[in-house]
């Protein structure tokens, strides 16, 4: 597996806010004592006007964003992703959903980034949940790149949306800055015509090596790359569901209401395929590190050619 960029995708989302706040005194975040976690450190200290902090309680951060986004404020939430999907769920639901707030949560070491404290810190349900709020946008990005091209393009946007990014630093899946990036777009990273492997976050590294693998054994599969979860790309999923004919996702999340789940949906109604849906299982996951955690439930790149080499049989 490539080695990781030295810069957790959290610094790429905090760094480039600090951009964007120096030029834009609208611009505010907001954070409960996740400041560190957060990578919010610099920010607070640059900007200190444009800083809010309001301790353990992730349901007042909602609603203080809230309150600063009705008054014409670009407001950020920073906080772990388990609390703002959990904890603060109804605040989410209420004040940025229902009342179409546009305030961005960045959820840091969202999935299993804290898997050794167990289930109550690991946020595994939040696609699934916050798909149905009716106006609320979900976004995954898989590197600091991606990160970086994803809050350029959300900052001004009057949508309230959850970004959810891991703690530790991932490998690069962009090579450059100048790659292929529409927002609410999917991109095909490889192209292939044997199978389709989708990743969404984390996974999509994973995805292109197990791609890797495969182009060894003379299989090209097609990597797909879903950053945003809601609005979802339907064409480029039905484009490789009938050039393909089978599709395997992985995703750091419940196999229920995710990733996986979305594509299914999909295809069932429009174009029926072969499937594969890598991810965690009904159980409380295993406490190891997060990479041994992919690897347990098999969303790691292995367990991802392992998966694309049993459905091609």
């Amino acid at each position: 597996m490539k080695e990781p960029n030295k810069i957790p995708c959290r610094k790429s989302f905090t760094d480039t806010l600090i951009e964007l706040g120096r030029k834009d005194k609208d611009i505010v975040a907001v954070t409960s004592d996740a400041s560190g976690s957060a990578t919010l450190t610099d920010f607070a200290r640059l900007l200190p006007d444009q800083f809010v902090e309001v301790g353990i309680a992730e349901q007042n951060a909602i609603g203080v964003a809230a309150g600063l986004a009705s008054a014409g404020k670009k407001a950020f939430v920073f906080g772990p992703a388990c609390f703002y999907v959990a904890r603060a769920l109804e605040q989410v639901k209420v004040d940025m959903a229902y009342s179409q707030m546009p305030v961005k949560i960045l959820g840091v070491s969202g999935g299993v980034a804290y898997s050794q404290l167990g289930a109550t810190h690991h946020s595994l349900h939040d696609i699934a949940a916050l798909r149905t709020f009716p106006g609320m946008e979900v976004y995954l990005p898989s590197d600091v790149r991606q990160t970086r091209r994803l809050l350029l393009a959300i900052a001004d946007r009057k949508k309230p949306a959850y970004i959810r990014v891991g703690r530790n630093a991932v490998p690069d899946v962009y090579e450059s800055d100048d790659f292929d990036f529409s927002l609410g777009k999917g991109t095909t990273i490889m192209d292939g015509d044997d199978i389709t492997i989708i990743g969404t976050g984390e996974t999509v590294a994973n995805c292109k090596e197990a791609g890797e693998m495969l182009r060894k054994k003379g299989i090209k599969a097609r990597v797909i790359d879903i950053h945003s979860l809601k609005p979802f790309d339907k064409d480029i999923v039905l484009k490789a569901a009938k050039e393909t004919g089978r599709i395997v996702t992985a995703e750091e999340h419940s196999i229920y209401g995710g990733l996986g789940s979305i594509v299914a949906e999909i295809t069932a109604q429009e174009c029926p395929v072969k499937m594969r849906i890598l991810g965690v299982p009904d159980e409380n996951v295993i406490h190891a590190a997060p990479l041994t955690v992919f690897r347990h439930y098999g969303f790691d790149y292995q367990g991802i050619f392992d998966a694309c080499m049993a459905l091609l049989k």
